[in-house]
């Protein structure tokens, strides 16, 4: 699978697969860039590699039904969580792998839209008591 469209992205958050109800997944990953100039280094700054920072943020459309997104999200600001991601309901292969975070919902938005459309929820989630974000292809 060189290119892909997402269609059927997998989202699960505490083991409920919530995939039928999200619109758009973002799986962030990188390093701070932490500052290590030194006088002499030609007027330029230079950076080295500090820690990773990973989150996680999910776009929803809403539901206010029993065991659906708004219920179930709504208690979890500021609560460990463990958020799954992979690119289709496939398989977990080389080409469909899981990205797994045990994360912390820091920001939720329950309510969301403009005249006419349809109310959405977004979930921001951060790496939780040191966890990591993983990736596993099997």
């Amino acid at each position: 699978m060189a290119t892909h469209v997402l269609t059927d992205a997998v989202v699960d958050i505490n083991s409920v697969d919530h995939s039928d109800h999200v619109f758009q997944v973002t799986v962030n990953y990188g390093a701070e860039a932490v500052d290590d100039t030194t006088m002499g280094t030609a007027g330029t700054r230079s950076f080295a590699a500090g820690l990773k920072v990973a989150s996680i943020d999910v776009d929803f459309y809403a539901d206010e039904a029993a065991s659906k997104v708004n219920v179930l999200l709504f208690p979890d600001v500021g609560v460990s969580r463990t958020v799954l991601v992979r690119p289709t309901s496939s398989a977990v292969s080389t080409t469909n792998p899981n990205y797994t975070l045990t994360a912390m919902s820091t920001t939720l938005t329950p309510l969301s839209g403009t005249v006419g459309a349809m109310n959405t929820v977004r979930v921001s989630y951060v790496a939780f008591g040191g966890g990591a974000l993983s990736r596993a292809t099997s």
